[in-house]
């Protein structure tokens, strides 16, 4: 019998030409009705946010006037007890309650402002992002914000001073500082009347009390200024700054 002649193996079949998308009609511009919904929406979210903010303001105000109140209460009440008591038997006691006293709600309410402080610059972040979204729906009325566009720690510095740069006058006058020292005071005064009733001596106890409120001062301070930074590290700004405002000379 005769051998079959071997067959050649088929040829490879070149791979087909990738087919090419058909380009992608352009996207419609959206409808006088649509955009007009948006800015709805955009405006309720701001005039809540708006309301939140006045709000806490008003509330940690309250706070404050509180706290002052009983302060000042409080040192009347410590000088008429001195008097009816001679300063001796029963004084030494009913001072530190009212001081320790003054001293807790003085702990509370700065707790308080500095979460009001932290609550108020959410408030500017948001309503700057607000801002932006306003700008998205109309560019030109961009020029006519003073206050930023951009959601980030510049533009949130610049919603809160318009015209320069903030400086370390608006932290010495604010109302964290105003807590920070007032209570500083209470401590410094609970712990000096802490020694002095011990039978330390008047120096001593002096030297203690400036030593605690320093020392108070200085802790509450490094703690709020982590708080601020530690925020900020977290954050992903949507629309960062890009540099310093158009309305500021060079």
């Amino acid at each position: 019998m005769s051998e079959a002649a071997p067959q050649e193996p088929p040829a490879p079949v070149a791979p087909a030409a990738p087919v090419a998308a058909p380009p992608s009609a352009p996207q419609a511009p959206e409808s006088d009705a649509a955009l007009g919904r948006r800015a709805q929406i955009l405006a309720t979210e701001h005039w809540g946010l708006l309301a939140a903010r006045g709000t806490a303001q008003s509330e940690v105000l309250t706070r404050i006037t509180i706290f002052l109140t009983l302060v000042s209460a409080g040192l009347v009440t410590i000088g008429l007890l001195g008097q009816a008591s001679g300063f001796s038997g029963w004084f030494g006691g009913a001072s530190l309650a009212i001081l320790a006293f003054l001293a807790a709600i003085g702990l509370m309410t700065q707790t308080r402002v500095l979460n009001v402080a932290e609550e108020d610059m959410m408030y500017v972040v948001a309503m700057n992002r607000l801002r932006s979204a306003y700008v998205d729906l109309d560019p030109q009325v961009a020029e006519y914000f003073l206050s930023s566009i951009h959601d980030d720690r510049k533009g949130m510095e610049l919603t809160y001073s318009y015209l320069r740069p903030r400086s370390l006058s608006v932290l010495a006058g604010s109302s964290f500082m105003l807590i920070i020292v007032v209570t500083a005071c209470v401590f410094g005064l609970l712990s000096g009347a802490i020694v002095a009733f011990s039978g330390g001596a008047l120096g001593w106890a002096i030297g203690v009390g400036i030593a605690v409120g320093l020392v108070y001062c200085v802790v509450t301070i490094s703690y709020g200024n982590w708080t601020f930074y530690s925020a900020w590290r977290r954050y992903v700004p949507r629309r960062p700054t890009p540099g310093p405002p158009p309305f500021w000379r060079q």
